[in-house]
C-alpha cells in the first residue's frame, strides 16, 4: 500500500514511481502535490499496488501525521516505520474515505468532482497485488455476492436435498406403530440425519463478514439467505484470530474454483497480510477533486435543514451558506415556539490552522443578509406576510418596543482528529482561537450590528464515519444533540462575556413609553424574548461595570430588576421582587389621576329633571373626544394630572387620557344670592379610554371627587374594592379616601362644553 497526503508538497523523486499514470498533478519548484483524495490501484509494473491518498486533516500545524511522522516517510506504508497502532489506523481511515465518497458519490448524482472506475473483471489475473488492503478486500467480498448468487441458490439446495426425510427401514426396525382400522401409524419416524456441510459453514461465515461490514462501514449488501449468522461476541472471537484458525481448518475441503475463490476472501479479511489475486493489467480508481466539498456535504446533511426558502441559505447578492437551520433560541429554554437562526460555515483545514479575515468578514456579511430578509417580511410585508406555519418566517427578530434585535448564532466548524487516542467518539470543543466581536457600539447585544461569531471543532472521525454509515436514524439523533452542543456553547460564551437580567415594569409605568424616552440609555441592551410580554430581557457587557452599575439604578427606579441566568423563566423571581418592594411611584411613572364626579341628573331651563349628557357620555364610555368642563377646582398640582377617572354611580371602572387642560371663568352664585365674577373652572380635552382590571364598586364615594391621584392610591382603591389589601414591611397600606372633601352639596354641575362637541354645536350656558 502506497500512502500520499493531499495538497503535501513531496520532492519530485520521493513519488515518481508510485504516481505514474496519475493525472492532474501540480509541479511547484521541483514539487509534486495531489489534489485528490481517495484510492488508486495502479497497475505500472514499478508499482502494481493500491496508492491511497487521504486528507490533508492528518497533519498538524507542524506538518507531520499524528504529530510523529513525516509525510515522504509513510509513501511506502508496508515499508515505514511506525507503530502498529497508527498501522491499523491508517488501513480502517482508508476505508471509511472511501466509503464517504461513496455516500456524496450517491446523493450527488449531478456532481463534478468524483472520478470512479472499478474493475470488471478481478481475480481472473495471473499476479497477486504487492499487498492487501482492508478496503480490497471489502470491496471484492462485496463484489463476490453480487456476482455468485447462483452459486449459493446451488449450494443451498444441495444442503437441504434429502434433509429430514423419513428413514422406513430404521422406522419400522427401530419403533413401535399403532394399528388401527387394520392401518400402522407410527409416532416417532427416525429422520436422515444431517452430517456437518463445510459449504454452509464458509458461506456462514462469508454472510457473517458482510453483515459485520454492513453494521460497521455502512456497506451494503443483500443476505438473501436465512442462515444463522455469527454476530456480536462470537463474531469478535473470529476477529481476534479464531476466524483464520477455523478457515484453515477447513480449507482443503473446497475443490471448485469459487469456493476456493470465496474461501481466499474470508481468510484475507481476518489475516490483512493474505493476498488475493487481481487482474492487474486494470488501473481500478475512486477520488474526488475537491474533498473540502465532500467535508462540507458531510457537515450539512449532519446538522442543516432542507427546503430552506431563498434568501436565507441561497443569499440575493450570491452567497451561499454552508449549513443553515433553525432551532432553540439562546435566552430562554422552555418557550414554545422561540426558534432562532443558526449559520454555520465549514472549514476544510489543517489541525489546527486558525480562521482567515476573509471567512470571518464574508461570515458576518452571512448574518446581515439573514436579519435583512426577516425585517424585509415582518415589517414591508415583502414578498408576503410572514406564514406563522413556516418554521423559517415565524421567527422574528426585531422587537419593536424594546427595538433590540434577536441574537443569531453564527459559528464555523472545523475538521479536528485528536492525535493521540484517535478516537472515533463524538467530541465538539471551542477552538482555542475565537473569532472577535464585531459592532458598532459597546455593551449592545441586543444591536443588528452586533455580530458573534464562535469556532467549534468536531472530530472529523466521529463525522466521517457517521456520514459513511448513512443510517438515518443515527443521523438524526446526532443532530438534535449536536444542534444543542452548539446551543450551550455559545450560551456559555455569552454567559462568560455578559451579565443577564430580567425587567418588569412598575404598575405606574408603561413600559414602551419608558423605552421610547430613554432610547438611548436601553437601545441593543433590552429585548422580549419571554412568553410574558411585559417581561424583558437586560443584557450588560461585563467590561463596562461602571455604567451598568448606573443603568441598573436607573431602571430600578422604574422597574423591577433581578438577575436571572441566560435560558432561564425570570416569572418567579420578578414576582418575589414584586411582593418585596410593593406599589411603588415611580420618576416616569404613569402620572396622576384627576377623579370627577358625574351626576346622573340636571336640572332643565323649565325646571324639570333631566338625564345629563355628561353621565350619558361617561356612563357609555363615549367622552372621548369631548371638552369636559370643571367648576369647582381640584385640590393638588394641576399639572401632574394625565388622566381623568371619573367617578359613576359610586363606581368607577376605567379612565381617559387628558390631552389637554386650559383655564376658564365663570360667575359663581353663593347661596346667600350673591355673585363673584371670573371665577375659574378647568377646561379638559378627553383623549381615548382605558378600562380599568376590573369596576370598583366598593368604597367609592361623592367625596372622593376633584382629587389629584396618585398610581398607587388608584390602586388602593382597586385592592379595597377587592377586599384585600397590600404589604409591605408588616405595614398595611389601604386605599384611603382622599382628606379634601368635594363640595357635593354644591347644585351647580361639572358639564360637556357642546360648543366644542363635533357632534352637537348647539351652545349650553354655564349657568
Amino acid at each position: 500500500m502506497k500512502l500520499l497526503i493531499e495538497e503535501y508538497q513531496y520532492n519530485v523523486a520521493d513519488v515518481e514511481n508510485v504516481l505514474d499514470g496519475l493525472f492532474t498533478l501540480q509541479d511547484v519548484e521541483q514539487k509534486v502535490s495531489v489534489s485528490y483524495v481517495g484510492y488508486y490501484y495502479n497497475p505500472h509494473p514499478k508499482v502494481r499496488d493500491i496508492v491511497f491518498i487521504l486528507p490533508k486533516v492528518l497533519i498538524d500545524e507542524q506538518g507531520l501525521v499524528f504529530g510523529e511522522y513525516e509525510p515522504k516517510d509513510l509513501i511506502h506504508l508496508d515499508d515505514a516505520k511506525m507503530d502498529e497502532k497508527h498501522r491499523k489506523f491508517l488501513y480502517e481511515f482508508a476505508v471509511w474515505i472511501h466509503r464517504a465518497i461513496v455516500v456524496y458519490n450517491d446523493s450527488h448524482e449531478k456532481n463534478e468532482i468524483v472520478l470512479h472506475r472499478q474493475i470488471q473483471d478481478e481475480g481472473k489475473g495471473s499476479h497477486k497485488k504487492k499487498s492487501n488492503t482492508l478496503l480490497d478486500v471489502i470491496l471484492s467480498l462485496i463484489r463476490f455476492n453480487k456476482e455468485n448468487q447462483q452459486f449459493f441458490t446451488f449450494i443451498l439446495k444441495n444442503l437441504h436435498s434429502g434433509f429430514n426425510k423419513i428413514n422406513w427401514g430404521k422406522t419400522i426396525a427401530r419403533t413401535t406403530a399403532i394399528v388401527q382400522d387394520s392401518s400402522p401409524t407410527y409416532l416417532n419416524p427416525v429422520n436422515k440425519k444431517r452430517q456437518v456441510n463445510f459449504d454452509e459453514e464458509l458461506i456462514v461465515i462469508f454472510f457473517s463478514i458482510l453483515q459485520y461490514i454492513s453494521d460497521t462501514y455502512g456497506f451494503r449488501s443483500n443476505i438473501n439467505f436465512g442462515f444463522k449468522l455469527i454476530t456480536g461476541a462470537k463474531f469478535k472471537r473470529y476477529l481476534d484470530g479464531f476466524g483464520r484458525t477455523r478457515l484453515r481448518q477447513i480449507k482443503y475441503k473446497y475443490f471448485s474454483d469459487t469456493a476456493v475463490k470465496l474461501w481466499d476472501l474470508c481468510y484475507a479479511f481476518f489475516d490483512k497480510t493474505y493476498k488475493i489475486r487481481v487482474n492487474t493489467s486494470q488501473s481500478e480508481y475512486l477520488l474526488v477533486k475537491s474533498f473540502h466539498i465532500v467535508f462540507e456535504a458531510m457537515i450539512d446533511e449532519l446538522i442543516g435543514d432542507t427546503d430552506i426558502p431563498h434568501g436565507l441559505k441561497e443569499q440575493d447578492d450570491g452567497k451561499l451558506v454552508d449549513h443553515f437551520y433553525t432551532y432553540d433560541g439562546l435566552l430562554i429554554d422552555d418557550k414554545a415556539d422561540d426558534d432562532i437562526y443558526y449559520i454555520g460555515d465549514s472549514k476544510y483545514y489543517k489541525i489546527g490552522n486558525s480562521l482567515g479575515k476573509e471567512s470571518i468578514y464574508k461570515q458576518r456579511t452571512y448574518a446581515r443578509n439573514v436579519i435583512q430578509w426577516n425585517l424585509d417580511i415582518w415589517l414591508n410585508g415583502k414578498p408576503h406576510k410572514p406564514n406563522m406555519a413556516d418554521p423559517f418566517e415565524r421567527i422574528q427578530l426585531f422587537d419593536e418596543v424594546t427595538e433590540g434585535y434577536n441574537v443569531i448564532p453564527n459559528f464555523f466548524i472545523s475538521a479536528s482528529i485528536d492525535k493521540k487516542t484517535l478516537s472515533y467518539e463524538d467530541y465538539t470543543e471551542p477552538h482555542p482561537n475565537q473569532p472577535p466581536v464585531s459592532r458598532q457600539f459597546k455593551n449592545r447585544l441586543y444591536d443588528r450590528d452586533t455580530l458573534l461569531l464562535s469556532h467549534y471543532d468536531v472530530n472529523f472521525l466521529f463525522v466521517l464515519a457517521l456520514y459513511a454509515r448513512n443510517n438515518a436514524g443515527t443521523k438524526a439523533t446526532w443532530r438534535h444533540s449536536v444542534r444543542d452542543k452548539f446551543r450551550r456553547a455559545v450560551q456559555d460564551m455569552l454567559k462568560e462575556k455578559f451579565e443577564f437580567y430580567a425587567l418588569a415594569a412598575h404598575p405606574d409605568v408603561n413600559a414602551s413609553d419608558y423605552f421610547k424616552a430613554h432610547f438611548q440609555d436601553t437601545l441593543g441592551k433590552t429585548f422580549r424574548p419571554y412568553e410574558n410580554q411585559n417581561h424583558f430581557s437586560l443584557a450588560l457587557d461585563k467590561s463596562y461595570p461602571e455604567d451598568n452599575k448606573r443603568l441598573r439604578a436607573l431602571l430600578g427606579e422604574n422597574f423591577y430588576v433581578v438577575p436571572v441566568e441566560l435560558g432561564k423563566d425570570p416569572t418567579v423571581q420578578l414576582e418575589k421582587e414584586r411582593k418585596d418592594k410593593g406599589i411603588v411611584n415611580s420618576p416616569d411613572g404613569m402620572g396622576k389621576f384627576l377623579t370627577c364626579l358625574v351626576r346622573k341628573e340636571e336640572t332643565g331651563e323649565d325646571g324639570r329633571k333631566n338625564v345629563a349628557k355628561l353621565y350619558q357620555l361617561f356612563y357609555n364610555h363615549e367622552a372621548e373626544g369631548a371638552t369636559y368642563v370643571m367648576l369647582n377646582m381640584p385640590g393638588g398640582d394641576i399639572s401632574e394630572a394625565k388622566y381623568l377617572l371619573p367617578l359613576i354611580d359610586n363606581t368607577t371602572d376605567g379612565y381617559y387620557d387628558i390631552e389637554r387642560i386650559s383655564f376658564g371663568t365663570r360667575t359663581k352664585v353663593m347661596k346667600d344670592g350673591q355673585s363673584i365674577p371670573n371665577y375659574p373652572t378647568l377646561r379638559i380635552k378627553i383623549g381615548s379610554y382605558h378600562p380599568l382590571e376590573r369596576r370598583c364598586t366598593e368604597g367609592i364615594v361623592p367625596r372622593m371627587a376633584n382629587q389629584i391621584w396618585s398610581y398607587s392610591q388608584l390602586q388602593n382603591v382597586i385592592a379595597k374594592s377587592q377586599s384585600y389589601f397590600y404589604e409591605k414591611n408588616d405595614e398595611k397600606l389601604i386605599a384611603q379616601e382622599p382628606e379634601v372633601q368635594y363640595a357635593y352639596h354644591q347644585v351647580e354641575n361639572d358639564y360637556i362644553d357642546e360648543s366644542s362637541d363635533p357632534v352637537n354645536k348647539n351652545t349650553q350656558n354655564a349657568e
